[in-house]
């Protein structure tokens, strides 16, 4: 059995394939952890615990190719967690080459500090992919906004026709929530992913320990502040921030990090779920780029599916609910818990690696997405005119009075409803109506490009520097 063979992606095809997924598989998880190993060796070189040659040997052996992925995750039993095993397994190999480097492997350090420091490394990489990926679609729909700035189309609320908008303002809606989630993850990337350094209980005696016994064979006294300063110089080497304190049992960082996962595929879902709505058959006004095989139907040939919205709406539905398991697993015993941190692999993996399909996959939807204006136009009339009832109130307000006016108004559009005869006909036979306009006034005020309010204001607004939701 291969390792492909447990997890292909089969029932996940958002992911399948994409970057996300080859930087959150089974192997990049083994590299994270033996990265943070190096990390960890060389900063204990750097402050003088460990001979830079041992340091130098353990940092070129760190490779996830070097060791048996599948047997590693069958030891992982033994201990409820991978970490032992891998330490193990990496310090035979290292043996193998400078058995005396070999005594420096995971010196002082415990399973959830080399663990945790790997997940933050996972996902430093993963948000780097999305990151790119929502700056992408951000681009995309600038340009979408830009070039649609004055297409109208059916503002719709609760399914139904409202006012008239423009599918302009809808992109630049969507763009400025992408900005805002993109915003949020580059924080998150740069303050949010932290090193775990604490030992077995938080206090970092194992790595004092080691600095004490070091010194004492020299004669020198330890040094002031060792445990602050080998955590920095760790999160330095890893790449990652260095944390106030250890967090073995304060999960806060893990639950924030999903939170934001969560987050993003929701904006990127409501993309998804704005095309699928258009994209119906009887509404038409937009449609996903089309590509060999995709949208395709195994009964029906005539249809082209919107396969990409749905990719996308399937993760946003799904990190929510893998996010909650992070917010319970915060609630975790003493210095270190018994299962809350294991609950947690799995359900973070899956955030990360649905939220980067997601944002691969919104990059190609934006960015090839094929807009009608034609049919947009063309839509805007389906109601007779009656999109554009709540300005026919107000200005039959400023001359027949508030009252009367919401009167003639509803009687009317009940009237073009119900018989299907347009509302401009309706009003021109009504007596109190056609005494104040004519023909040629009421059409003008019927017209939905009339009638869209600010949303070229608000365009503009959203494509300007530093917009954010």
């Amino acid at each position: 059995m291969s390792v492909l063979d447990i997890d292909a992606g089969l029932l996940s095809p958002v992911r399948a394939g994409t970057p996300a997924e080859a930087a959150t598989s089974d192997l990049a998880w083994l590299q994270a952890m033996l990265d943070a190993e190096a990390a960890l060796v060389r900063a204990q070189a750097a402050l003088g615990n460990v001979p830079s040659d041992a340091a130098r040997t353990i940092s070129g052996l760190a490779r996830a190719d070097q060791l048996d992925l599948r047997e590693l995750a069958v030891l992982s039993r033994g201990a409820a967690n991978p970490v032992v095993a891998v330490v193990q397994a990496f310090t035979a190999l290292v043996a193998a080459k400078d058995p005396a480097a070999a005594d420096h492997v995971h010196r002082g350090s415990t399973s959830q500090d080399i663990f945790d420091t790997g997940l933050m490394l996972v996902a430093a990489r993963v948000l780097d992919l999305l990151v790119a990926d929502l700056d992408a679609v951000a681009g995309s729909l600038r340009d979408l906004a830009g070039a649609h700035t004055g297409t109208l189309m059916a503002g719709r609320t609760l399914a139904l026709h409202a006012v008239p908008t423009t599918f302009g303002l809808k992109a630049a809606g969507w763009l400025v929530a992408v900005n805002g989630a993109a915003e949020r993850l580059r924080r998150v990337r740069a303050e949010g992913l932290v090193v775990q350094l604490g030992g077995a209980a938080g206090t970092l005696a194992g790595y004092v320990e080691y600095e004490r016994l070091h010194r004492a064979e020299r004669g020198e006294p330890v040094a002031g502040a060792y445990a602050r300063r080998l955590t920095e110089r760790f999160a330095q080497e890893a790449g990652l921030r260095a944390p106030v304190l250890p967090w073995h049992s304060h999960r806060a960082p893990v639950a924030a990090l999903a939170s934001e996962l969560a987050l993003v595929t929701g904006v990127l879902g409501k993309i998804a779920v704005d095309v699928q709505s258009l994209a119906r058959t009887e509404t038409a006004e937009v449609a996903e780029p089309a590509g060999v095989g995709r949208g395709v139907s195994s009964a029906m040939p005539q249809k082209r599916n919107p396969a990409l919205a749905t990719l996308i709406r399937s993760a946003a539905l799904q990190v929510p609910a893998y996010a909650s398991v992070l917010t319970q697993a915060m609630l975790s015993e003493d210095e270190r818990s018994a299962g809350a941190w294991h609950a947690e692999w799995q359900p973070l993996r899956e955030c990360l690696r649905l939220a980067g399909g997601a944002a691969y996959t919104a990059r190609e939807l934006v960015g090839g997405l094929v807009v009608s204006a034609e049919r947009m136009r063309a839509n805007l009339g389906l109601t007779g005119g009656l999109i554009v009832s709540e300005r026919l109130a107000a200005v039959l307000s400023s001359v027949l009075g508030k009252a009367a006016a919401k009167e003639v108004v509803s009687r009317a559009s009940a009237e073009s409803a119900a018989t299907g005869r347009s509302l401009a006909e309706i009003l021109a036979g009504l007596p109190q109506v056609a005494s104040r306009f004519d023909a040629e006034e009421l059409a003008g005020l019927l017209d939905p490009a009339a009638y869209t309010g600010a949303a070229d204001e608000l365009t503009e607004r959203a494509l300007g520097p530093g917009a954010r939701a």
